[in-house]
């Protein structure tokens, strides 16, 4: 077996029996999984366990017939490259990556397999050379993320419509995102006639700043761009729009629990189940060039009643009779 592919281990228990004196049991030699992620080790843990639940489904279970090596960065995107190159010398199997850990990880190897979930345009970025046929060693599943951005301001926009100046809120750390973001919002921005201002924030205490920004420039509601650091933030950004009086919208459910006024974005606890099929597919031997990038098309609309009182706002009809949940 090629290095780079597995680990040895010797024995169920790790080490060679010495009842046997005479005789060397049976090496069993397993395949290793690079976990690259860009939050905490903490973070998302129903995301994790998504993922192990693919793998399972294609016949592997961690600490079985599979190890997981995880390598996270904390929400410190500088750190990915370090992180991407110490499992490339491990010689992993393959690597799994999320949002940036995936370009990290594309620089780090052009030969061990990747499979991503990105919530931007992979090819666009560079990560494959189209959608059907992702060529070289990358494949993975695209999330609808910045394509939605401007459908959340235009439900922001039904949501609060006196609000005629809005903010996006981007990383810019993630410049791949954030750029996209950005455009993607302002050409929304002009057709529906508002105003639009980009605010930054990679750090949790960038916030503070933010939202005095939005009372300073009398900003009337806010959209917060998908991103990885602001998902693990979710509870507490809902509960600073809460705090602020601010109308706001982001992708995830935990936003809108957390007393933001909408969330509306993909189901990504499927999406990392997918990823764990793709891994466990190649580990059975496909090639990543010759599995089609995954799109993920399921989104859900929450909506937050009580946020929406309590901010003096009258929830339309038709936007309630498409949510898929309404928190009162």
């Amino acid at each position: 077996m090629k290095r780079r592919e597995f680990i040895t281990l010797l024995g169920s228990a790790g080490v060679m029996s010495t009842l046997w004196p005479f005789k060397v049991r049976a090496q069993r030699s397993i395949p290793v999984i690079g976990f690259l992620g860009s939050r905490g080790p903490g973070d998302d843990l129903h995301l994790l366990a998504a993922f192990r639940l693919g793998l399972k489904e294609v016949g592997y279970s961690e600490g079985q017939n599979v190890m997981i090596e995880y390598r996270f960065a904390e929400n410190q995107y500088e750190r990915l490259p370090a992180l991407a190159a110490d499992l490339v010398r491990r010689q992993v199997a393959v690597i799994i990556a999320n949002g940036p850990a995936a370009q990290a990880a594309k620089a780090a190897t052009a030969t061990i397999p990747i499979v991503f979930t990105a919530g931007f345009d992979p090819v666009e970025v560079g990560l494959v050379a189209s959608l059907n046929r992702p060529g070289g060693n990358v494949t993975g599943l695209s999330i609808l993320d910045v394509e939605l951005g401007p459908k959340r301001l235009e439900l922001l926009h039904e949501l609060a419509p006196n609000a005629t100046k809005v903010a996006a809120l981007v990383n810019p750390t993630d410049r791949a995102r954030a750029s996209a973001i950005s455009k993607n919002m302002q050409a929304a921005a002009q057709t529906l006639g508002v105003q639009l201002q980009i605010l930054h924030a990679s750090t949790a205490s960038d916030f503070d700043a933010v939202f005095a920004n939005l009372v300073q420039q009398k900003v009337g509601a806010l959209v917060i761009g998908g991103d990885p650091f602001f998902n693990s933030q979710s509870e507490h950004l809902g509960a600073l729009t809460v705090r602020h009086a601010v109308p706001a919208i982001f992708q995830f459910r935990a936003f809108a629990a957390g007393g933001g006024l909408a969330s509306y974005g993909a189901d990504l606890a499927d999406s990392y189940r997918q990823v764990g099929i793709y891994a466990g597919r190649i580990l059975n031997g496909e090639k990543p060039a010759d599995l089609p990038v995954m799109q993920s098309t399921k989104v859900e609309l929450i909506i937050n009643l009580k946020t929406a009182e309590t901010l003096g706002l009258t929830v339309p009809r038709q936007i309630i009779a498409r949510a898929d949940d309404v928190i009162e």
